[in-house]
């Protein structure tokens, strides 16, 4: 129902930060639990960090205190401030977003329906 677009993505020395921006265009943006999943070379895809329409946030383990995820409903656009990235954060980054997210579901790719194509995140050491 929604079409999402990442960008933002490119190299960065470790230590280094990004933002990435997910814009979406059609559906109801305001109401979609949004989530940033990434894939690296030869690793299955991981979750990342969610908000959703209640503007709470979860993150994974590994980018907590790292990453900030956060929306802004009048752009119809979603954010990933990406700080102190390390070469383990390199991955191809992925926005998704659906409308019927449980809390108990929020890091699984199959709750999302929608996705983008993705924007490549390199860090260098």
């Amino acid at each position: 129902q929604v079409q999402l677009v990442e960008s933002g993505g490119g190299v960065v020395q470790a230590g280094g930060s990004l933002r990435l921006s997910c814009t979406a265009s059609g559906g109801t943006f305001s109401r979609y639990t949004i989530a940033w999943f990434r894939q690296a070379p030869g690793k299955e895809r991981e979750f990342v960090a969610a908000i959703r329409y209640s503007r709470h946030t979860y993150y994974a383990d590994s980018v907590k205190d790292r990453f900030t995820i956060s929306r802004d409903n009048g752009k119809n656009t979603a954010y990933l401030q990406m700080n102190s990235l390390q070469p383990d954060d390199t991955a191809l980054y992925y926005c998704a977003a659906d409308t019927g997210v449980i809390l108990s579901s929020i890091r699984y790719q199959s709750a999302y329906d929608d996705w983008g194509q993705g924007t490549q995140v390199t860090v260098s050491s």
